[in-house]
């Protein structure tokens, strides 16, 4: 079990302490249990939007909102702002690019990409409320972190060194695969139609985002995975209202 409250500690906000340093091959399996840490996110959204119902609907989409962003503690939201800087700033160039998101300063492109993200993460969230899909709350979270599994499955990690290289080395690919199946079966299973939507309109989008990262940079950081997580789920929402 070590692995997954090594992965609940990194992803959520969650009282979790570990007795000490894990090893790397620890790491590496803790990506394992990535999706989980979303199903677990996603259960706890589900039972909030239950409590919510009867509540306003612009208050009840705010509260999941918040509770959403609370419970990762803003940390993809961190990446999503130092990866919009550093595709503006960075002009094309690779080490630019890498040295802006390193900066911890957020510039007005960061500000403005966090702004209408959370705007329309809140508008589909308001829609999803008043179709009664509330189900998706399960399945977003999920697809969300078993996309940054996805990403380390298939695309070479650029910073040398750190937690992040950690994982892509001793991330068990096999097992990875697997798991990322599992998601997708289960995701169907759940919600029938609209998972296989979800399912579509993430794969876009992480291939799509992909691309970029080995466009610009030849490959991911941790800052561009948080960025690929929060534009994947913002996306799942909208296509999953819209379609």
């Amino acid at each position: 079990m070590l692995p997954f409250w090594i992965a609940l500690q990194f992803l959520s906000s969650l009282p979790v302490r570990l007795p000490g340093m894990p090893e790397p091959e620890q790491l590496g399996r803790s990506l394992l249990f990535y999706p989980l840490v979303g199903l677990l996110f996603g259960v706890l959204l589900w039972v909030l939007n239950a409590l919510l119902l009867g509540a306003p609907p612009l208050l009840h989409a705010a509260l999941l909102l918040t509770a959403w962003v609370l419970l990762s503690g803003g940390l993809h939201l961190d990446g999503l702002a130092d990866s919009a800087d550093a595709w503006l700033g960075g002009f094309g160039d690779r080490e630019r690019t890498l040295l802006i998101m390193k900066d911890p300063r957020s510039g007005p492109i960061a500000v403005i990409t966090l702004v209408l993200v959370l705007l329309l993460k809140f508008t589909a969230l308001l829609a999803l409320i008043e179709q009664g899909q509330g189900v998706m709350l399960i399945i977003v979270p999920v697809l969300g972190r078993a996309a940054l599994l996805g990403l380390f499955l298939t695309t070479p990690y650029v910073r040398a060194g750190g937690l992040g290289q950690a994982l892509a080395d001793h991330l068990p690919r096999r097992a990875g695969w697997q798991v990322l199946w599992v998601c997708a079966l289960g995701c169907v299973l759940v919600v029938g139609w609209a998972g296989v939507v979800a399912l579509l309109v993430a794969a876009a989008v992480f291939i799509g985002l992909r691309q970029m990262m080995l466009r610009r940079l030849a490959g991911c950081t941790g800052d561009t995975a948080g960025a690929l997580l929060e534009l994947l789920e913002m996306a799942v929402l909208l296509g999953v209202v819209l379609l």
